[in-house]
């Protein structure tokens, strides 16, 4: 079975604490993420998810330019270690009812694996399974 590190996404992208929500709504849409990790310092803090940005910003009705990610962002961010299965990945996300997970190594998050990764894998792998089925050929048996 393949590992989690096989499937995430390395060097997940970062922001400080102190950036908007508007400013980090742009920056997810740029770089085509679904999250950012909140770095301070050196330090991991938190995540904000693109779901984080809808329900606990854009629905409270206050000013995405002024409210920061810091106030909505999830605390600790929920990680897995990169040498698990993708199975335990997805079982961990619906456990924790997150669509988002930091990659560890030795205790430093190395990446992240997304809902999406997850699908992305297991499409590959039904994939693959179905076409080495259909080249599979039934022995002939002789006929008198």
């Amino acid at each position: 079975m393949s590992t989690v590190s096989q499937i995430m996404t390395k060097r997940p992208k970062t922001i400080g604490p102190k950036v908007s929500i508007a400013s980090a709504a742009k920056t997810m849409r740029q770089a085509r993420v679904g999250s950012l990790f909140i770095k301070k310092g050196k330090q991991y803090i938190g995540i904000v998810t693109d779901t984080d940005i809808v329900r606990r910003a854009v629905a409270s009705g206050k000013p995405l330019g002024k409210l920061t990610v810091e106030k909505i962002m999830t605390a600790p961010v929920c990680t897995i270690e990169g040498s698990e299965s993708v199975d335990d990945a997805q079982s961990m996300m619906a456990d924790l009812g997150v669509r988002h997970l930091g990659v560890t190594k030795n205790g430093e998050i190395t990446g992240v694996i997304s809902v999406r990764d997850v699908l992305s894998f297991y499409k590959r792998y039904a994939q693959s399974k179905i076409s080495s089925e259909l080249s599979y050929e039934e022995p002939k048996i002789a006929q008198d």
